[in-house]
């Protein structure tokens, strides 16, 4: 057992160091880009832009901005798995819905996202478009993740249950979710980082009041490059850092239903 742990955490250290050194190249890489270029208003420097960044830390409304971007990205990420999985129930159950709405789906999945951000310009509000675009870009994904699941589901499991006249609650819980789960996890990741990028354009476009995009737009409009560069650094940071929440999360999730099987 402790040679287990002590296995687990120098794995860990391993990954901490070399993301450490990862990071600390391409950091090197940029630096040695800006001496290159010498012109902060085209690159600005790594240090610019760690000095803009504990400016803006102590500024109230740099969380304002970020809380009410990640409403955004998280309002419409959740209407896209609830859309999603009744969508993979409907066209699952009936191949009529699933004719009716599988070619609408590969077009919203082969249409660009700045496509549906001006048409959202021209149907709603500012606020609302960020919303809308993030639930455009995920809930695809997520149906066409669990529609796998389903479609790879043990078919000789579900004639042994009808066969033992399972209750059909039964067969939802010990047969379809189990072999769905691991589409749907890779949904909540995938789906997340989609999420996150197109709410950010959508912002940049629409440039709602207090959030990521509209700063990324003003930096860009008033040559603001050092701010431009903090922004997108922030964005960078801030998807890293749910991404890893949601996989811990979803871990520990997974391991406790795995002890309670």
């Amino acid at each position: 057992m402790t040679s287990g742990m002590e296995s687990n955490n120098k794995n860990t250290l391993k990954k901490i160091l070399m993301g450490a050194v990862s990071a600390l190249i391409w950091i090197g890489v940029w630096e040695i880009a800006y001496l290159a270029v010498n012109r902060e208003v085209l690159i600005a420097s790594p240090l610019s832009v760690f000095l803009r960044l504990s400016e803006l830390a102590f500024e109230g409304s740099f969380w304002l901005k970020i809380a009410n971007s990640l409403f955004a990205v998280f309002k419409g990420y959740l209407l896209a798995f609830l859309a999603g999985i009744i969508l993979c129930v409907l066209t699952s159950v009936s191949d009529f819905a699933y004719a009716v709405f599988k070619p609408f789906l590969n077009v919203i999945r082969a249409t660009p996202v700045a496509s549906f951000i001006i048409l959202a310009l021209v149907w709603m509000s500012k606020q609302t478009v960020p919303v809308f675009t993030s639930f455009l870009m995920v809930m695809p994904i997520v149906w066409a993740n669990l529609t796998t699941g389903v479609k790879s589901t043990d078919r000789k499991l579900i004639e042994m249950a009808k066969a033992y006249k399972l209750p059909k609650s039964k067969i939802l819980t010990r047969i379809y979710i189990p072999s769905v789960m691991p589409e749907f996890l890779n949904s909540v990741t995938t789906g997340l980082g989609f999420a996150w990028k197109s709410a950010v354009a959508a912002e940049v476009l629409s440039t709602p009041k207090n959030t990521i995009g509209a700063e990324l737009y003003n930096s860009k409009v008033y040559l603001e490059t050092v701010d431009l560069f903090a922004w997108t650094a922030v964005i960078i940071i801030v998807s890293i850092v749910i991404e890893k929440l949601l996989v811990y999360f979803i871990k520990k999730l997974s391991k406790r239903r795995a002890g309670e099987i």
